[in-house]
């Protein structure tokens, strides 16, 4: 989901454009691929932890759909209505909150 903050105003461009996308968001509130080295490492998370931020907020100010996936047991429910809207021409996003996890530890990031 950090990485998400360099693309999030295409959900502008989408919009403006007619332009019909389903993004999906996996928010662990983390810069989780540089704290897994940078901990390890440093034994400092600085600068890697965020918060659980509404990305789904944010793309309906550009005027795009946004839902919150916050409870697993919704997840097809949510993600049927995300393909109902992008079916309806709008560009969607799901924000989907994640836990944290060790996946691609031991993993070289380059």
């Amino acid at each position: 989901d950090g990485a998400f903050g360099y693309s999030l105003a295409e959900y502008d461009t989408f919009c403006r454009h007619g332009i019909s996308i389903l993004g999906l968001v996996g928010n662990d509130a983390s810069w989780s691929q540089v704290a897994r080295d940078q901990v390890d490492i440093f034994n400092d998370d600085v600068g890697t932890g965020l918060a659980h931020t509404r990305y789904d907020k944010i793309v309906e100010g550009f005027g795009a759909r946004g839902l919150l996936l916050d409870n697993p047991a919704l997840i097809t429910d949510t993600l049927i209505k995300a393909q109902n809207h992008a079916n309806e021409g709008r560009p969607v996003l799901v924000n989907a909150i994640l836990g944290k996890s060790e996946f691609r530890k031991g993993s070289i990031s380059m």
